[in-house]
């Protein structure tokens, strides 16, 4: 299918509900025949089938062989699986937006379409995405921007370029047609494979109302898988669709999807922007298949620009982790947290002392027993660093 709610799919074997296998609740069952004795009009149990011989018990036999056979013809064992060579997973921008279906959530003026228009400019010049990461070679993109015109989306991107003209390889639409949004990536598509992101924003445009009998949750799964298959259907393609969180605060980052879980299930990652109106510092809190669950620290410069507040990834994590070491603190404790943090090495308490005066040795103090610095060794500190996260280690990758 190529429309959103152009039918409606069963959510416990993704196909078409009203097929000869569902009933008419939509929901599969495997279909039995029942051998009934003419005579009685019971069933036949299995001294019946004895009775009759053993040709009616190879016959079932047969007929058993041929629906195991069906059923298992896909499994797979682990010398296949060994002999395969898959290709390596392809990113849109390395460490946060890899290929496949990806949420984009957070609350209304968060600035998610300064960071999704951020995002694909990079792609787009072949720069440094957030201004800090590498996204190799310039490639094709395409922004659904729904909720936009032509001259926001002008003033946008020569807003994020600084002066640089806006790449050729960055395409846009702010329509389409009502229940079409899927036909129009696929017919996208088909005349640009190369494409490397394609954005809709916000999927709230173009959700389809939920059909007769139909729950949420197998409405939001529905329109979930079915963008879901269109990002498959192209390997490399990293679809990212842009949604509202629920406007409550979740202990959990992904209960933040506005919805059922049934959206939330069907994506391959989630990204949740986490931001204070009129805040410049935000987190970028991601998950996902294919993805590290991390946060990264992010800075919106003039209402604007974001970029990564960190050099690469890993240094964005830990970013993080400073910002809630120093919330509450004092400006020497936190200065001497800065101070200290900006190191690779411990630092000697000595040194710190000549820097900020004699009772540092205090403060010193108060920071070790609280837990945001530790002493590796008699004289020195140094702030606690992230667990090693070899998949962080993207600031160096190259897309081909």
């Amino acid at each position: 299918m190529t429309v959103l709610d152009e039918a409606r799919y069963c959510v416990h074997c993704d196909n078409m509900a009203g097929h000869p296998a569902h009933g008419p609740d939509g929901h599969a069952f495997q279909a039995r025949e029942s051998h009934r004795a003419p005579e009685t009009g019971k069933a036949l149990t299995s001294d019946s089938h004895t009775s009759h011989g053993s040709h009616t018990g190879t016959g079932e036999a047969e007929r058993q062989e041929t629906e195991d056979a069906e059923l298992l013809a896909g499994v797979r064992d682990g010398a296949w699986l060994d002999a395969q060579e898959f290709p390596p997973l392809r990113w849109a921008v390395p460490g946060l937006i890899p290929e496949g279906l990806t949420l984009l959530v957070g609350p209304p003026k968060a600035g998610k379409s300064w960071l999704l228009a951020n995002l694909l400019l990079s792609v787009a010049y072949g720069g440094r995405a957030l201004g800090k990461l590498p996204v190799g070679r310039a490639r094709r993109v395409l922004y659904l921007a729904l909720e936009d015109g032509d001259r926001r989306m002008q003033s946008r991107c020569r807003i994020i370029l600084d002066g640089d003209p806006i790449p050729g390889l960055f395409h846009y639409l702010t329509a389409v047609p009502p229940g079409r949004v899927v036909a129009v990536i696929e017919a996208w598509m088909r005349r640009h494979p190369d494409t490397a992101m394609v954005v809709l924003d916000t999927l709230g445009k173009v959700m389809p109302p939920a059909m007769q009998g139909e729950s949420s949750y197998q409405r939001d799964y529905r329109v979930g898988s079915a963008l879901k298959r269109t990002a498959d259907a192209s390997p490399g393609l990293a679809l990212v669709v842009v949604h509202h969180d629920r406007k409550a605060a979740a202990e959990d980052f992904v209960d933040a999807v506005s919805g059922t879980n049934g959206l939330a299930g069907s994506a391959d990652s989630i990204v949740v922007l986490d931001r204070r109106r009129k805040a410049e510092e935000a987190v970028l809190k991601v998950t996902g298949r294919d993805v590290p669950e991390e946060e990264y620290a992010l800075l919106l410069q003039e209402g604007t620009r974001w970029v990564l507040d960190g050099e690469d990834l890993r240094q964005a994590a830990a970013n993080v982790d400073r910002r809630e070491q120093t919330q509450n603190l004092g400006d020497t404790s936190t200065a001497i947290l800065d101070f200290i943090g900006a190191r690779s090495e411990p630092v000697r308490a000595g040194e710190i002392t000549e820097r900020f005066g004699r009772s540092a040795a205090e403060y010193l103090r108060r920071l070790e027993q609280s837990g945001r610095l530790i002493k590796p060794k008699r004289g020195y500190y140094q702030v606690p660093r992230p667990p090693d996260h070899p998949e962080l280690d993207f600031a160096h990758h190259q897309p081909p």
